[in-house]
């Protein structure tokens, strides 16, 4: 679909600048799919196209999941899986540079993988990446001395002294109970509003959930399965797991399995 040109900021463009956004069956770009990505192509003289692809994922879409997007598995059923569009996509970015929001952390490396897995290489070694997020909190800092500036109105004083710090965080945070009404007002609800995790969850991320009796994974390419059996058949996964960056009581969660407890 070819878009109206809009007035832009000045941007010197050598080459196209393609902005995209994915998505997913969750947030994990090393083991999450795509169901759907949008990519709109910003050209040097100002006109714009874009192209949307909504691809089968091969595994169901997790409920959470379609709470954020909307995309159920009757949705994508009978479509293409990803790998069935990847030179497409490849072909449409051409030697487009890279745009988005926060798609360093998460939409870039999640692509990348994709395509790899497809056979498909997205030349990532010759593309710039340009993430609004990051020139958002970097124009706009969301530190503490930014919280306290927002909400108490005032400067941090003594930033960086662990009791002004503390004492400030504790302002801030009633501040930010007194400004917005609709948060929850204990302790608990509040974490599960902040941090929410499965139901079921048996970790504070809710990297694991109890299912009809059984931990079951409820992250990456083993999601639904049962722990114990995972640990029986593929003990590498697990192993994976122990010499990654996961919370410790997931960690745990997975030597007992490994032990057999």
């Amino acid at each position: 679909m070819v878009l109206p040109s809009r007035a832009m900021p000045p941007l010197s463009l050598s080459r196209p600048l393609a902005f995209f956004d994915l998505e997913t069956t969750g947030i994990d770009p090393r083991q999450d799919k795509i169901v759907e990505i949008a990519i709109v192509r910003r050209e040097p003289d100002g006109r714009r196209e874009a192209r949307v692809w909504r691809v089968d994922p091969e595994r169901p879409i997790p409920k959470e999941a379609t709470a954020v997007h909307g995309i159920r598995d009757e949705d994508v059923r009978g479509l293409p899986p990803f790998r069935g569009v990847a030179r497409e996509i490849v072909a449409h970015l051409g030697d487009a540079d890279l745009a988005g929001y926060n798609v360093r952390r998460f939409d870039v490396p999640l692509l990348e993988r994709e395509l790899k897995e497809s056979g498909v290489d997205l030349a990532l070694a010759g593309r710039r990446v340009i993430d609004a997020m990051t020139i958002f909190h970097r124009k706009e800092p969301r530190d503490l001395s930014a919280a306290v500036k927002f909400f108490l109105g005032r400067p941090h004083d003594g930033a960086h002294g662990a009791e002004a710090d503390v004492l400030a965080s504790l302002d801030v945070l009633e501040a930010q109970l007194a400004r917005y009404p609709d948060l929850p007002a204990t302790v608990d609800e509040l974490e599960q509003w902040a941090h929410p995790k499965a139901e079921g969850a048996v970790d504070r991320e809710g990297k694991f959930i109890v299912r009809e009796g059984e931990v079951v994974f409820a992250f990456g390419r083993q999601k639904g399965k049962p722990l114990r059996e995972v640990a029986r058949v593929q003990r590498d996964y697990l192993e994976w797991i122990l010499r990654s960056d996961f919370p410790d009581d997931a960690r745990k969660l997975v030597e007992a399995a490994l032990r057999g407890d």
